[in-house]
């Protein structure tokens, strides 16, 4: 049974101000008392999104978007692709949760996107770069490439969830700039 939540609309707008916000702070002002633990603790979680990104550990969607406890349904894996782990964990926030807006947040300087673009690594690796290689083709420049790794896990999103436009549930795009803290959204 879905929670009420925000519309995937209001969600958006609630990002949005969340990194305007984040942009010029020093610290994560996103709730995390004691209060917040105990009252999802027992009451459970509401996240008005799913944020679906990187592993870089320069990449903190909780203090990109001044979220705290409760927030944000965060799924984490390098070059933010999608496989069906990571497409069983947005369909629960969606169905179980009441999620209303899922965002695939890449980012510039991604290691895992360069690796795609340099060529073919061994090991593990690989099955993260031939990910991305589905999306990039031959693209070579590497913030073109990680912005079509972006708009490729939004549509695998959207035909494996089967969803329509009118779905309540809501997916986009977006770039997280390292340098500078902004979130680029790519819808």
């Amino acid at each position: 049974m879905a929670h009420q939540n925000l519309s995937a609309a209001d969600a958006l707008t609630k990002l949005k101000e969340g990194n305007q916000r984040y942009l010029d702070a020093v610290s994560n002002p996103g709730d995390v008392s004691p209060a917040i633990r105990k009252k999802t603790c027992e009451h459970g979680q509401s996240p008005y999104a799913v944020v679906i990104t990187c592993s870089d550990s320069r990449v903190i969607p909780e203090s990109i978007f001044t979220a705290g406890i409760g927030e944000l349904f965060t799924i984490r894996v390098a070059g933010n692709v999608m496989d069906h782990h990571q497409l069983g964990s947005v369909e629960y926030a969606a169905d179980h949760l009441g999620t209303n807006l899922v965002v695939v947040l890449g980012h510039t300087h991604c290691g895992a996107v360069g690796a795609a673009v340099a060529g073919d690594p061994g090991g593990f690796i690989k099955y993260i770069t031939d990910e991305i290689k589905k999306a990039i083709g031959d693209e070579k420049d590497e913030l073109k490439a990680s912005c079509l790794n972006v708009e490729r896990s939004v549509s695998v999103i959207k035909e494996s969830l089967k969803l329509t436009e009118d779905s309540p549930l809501k997916v986009c795009g977006a770039l997280y700039h390292i340098d500078s803290g902004k979130v680029e959204f790519l819808d």
